[in-house]
């Protein structure tokens, strides 16, 4: 999915987020090379396939959201054997690419040994990837999402060669430790360092959210894929930007910085693919869902409504309160 010499614009999976319904349509324009599917977390058994049907539908229809977005499933877990074990599951339900999360830094997830626990411990995470990789086809890759270390910089170079040796694709790093969370500032340094020594691809992941973010990131990693997670949502027109900065879509003029976002069709369109999906929130969280997305692109984007909405009680009211 990811090759040398081919740019590739990525969807960054995000708990809570970036599922199924914001997957379709963060598909539509066709600007993303594929999404992450949210991680899918293998602990004291393997997840039944009703599970992985629940979490990741596009297993049902070759791994393809309905406008087309291909959605690699992610895997989360600190036992190489169960997790192993998932990957193949994965893989017999439609799964054609699997990744690894070794980056998460939720507390309950670290505590219970998954994510960026495991980079206090490069051993394991060879041990991990290379067993998943022994339990797929050769032709389906396995790839590892990381952070830079726990709390510290250095720790990704030795990580990311042990995920190469296990047998990783490609490897995505963003660019901050467990320790510093979400907070800045953002290290792209260590991941342009780490694309020169390995020999498979690295994607950077971090703190693009604005075109210029894009073309720093480029220029300091000398990397060719990108992930987008945070920046994406907040601002609708980012991934165009970046993918015709990637040439993977051909470039349209650019509105006039005043002009604001369109967003009720935007919305209009998490809605009806939310209420579709066998994966969505109940329908009397569908207003959630929207105030959620509202609140990410006011703090971090250039929305301005949010306080005219945030008190809305029903989705009509709020597209009223839109105009």
């Amino acid at each position: 999915m990811i090759q040398t010499g081919v740019p590739a614009l990525i969807l960054a999976p995000m708990e809570g987020v970036t599922d199924a319904p914001m997957r379709a349509v963060q598909g539509t324009p066709r600007t993303f090379t594929f999404a992450v599917s949210e991680f899918l977390r293998v602990s004291q058994h393997i997840p039944p396939r009703s599970v992985f049907y629940k979490h990741i539908p596009e297993l049902r229809t070759g791994c393809l959201t309905s406008t087309g977005l291909r959605v690699q499933v992610q895997l989360l877990g600190g036992d190489a054997g169960r997790m192993a074990g998932a990957a193949a599951l994965a893989h017999e339900l439609g799964a054609s690419a699997i990744d690894i999360n070794f980056g998460c830094p939720a507390p309950t997830v670290n505590r219970h040994d998954g994510g960026a626990t495991l980079l206090k411990y490069p051993s394991r995470i060879r041990e991990i990837v290379g067993a998943i990789r022994a339990a797929l086809p050769p032709s389906v890759p396995v790839s590892a999402k990381l952070r830079l270390g726990w709390d510290r910089l250095d720790p990704i170079f030795e990580n990311a060669e042990m995920a190469a040796e296990g047998g990783a694709a490609w490897i995505t790093i963003h660019g901050r430790t467990r320790v510093a969370g979400y907070a800045p500032p953002i290290h792209w340094e260590p991941i342009g360092r780490v694309r020169e020594r390995l020999r498979i691809p690295v994607v950077a992941n971090g703190d693009i959210w604005t075109i210029e973010d894009f073309r720093r990131c480029r220029e300091v990693t000398g990397c060719e894929h990108f992930m987008l997670g945070r920046g994406a949502l907040a601002d609708p027109r980012l991934a165009r930007r970046v993918a015709s900065e990637l040439g993977l879509v051909p470039r349209e003029p650019e509105p006039p910085a005043d002009v604001p976002y369109p967003w009720p069709p935007l919305l209009q369109q998490l809605v009806e693919q939310t209420k579709e999906s066998p994966s969505g929130p109940p329908p009397g969280r569908v207003l959630a869902r929207v105030k959620q997305w509202l609140s990410l692109a006011a703090k971090f984007g250039a929305f301005t409504e949010f306080d005219a909405i945030k008190r809305a009680t029903t989705l009509e009211e709020l597209f009223a309160r839109l105009g």
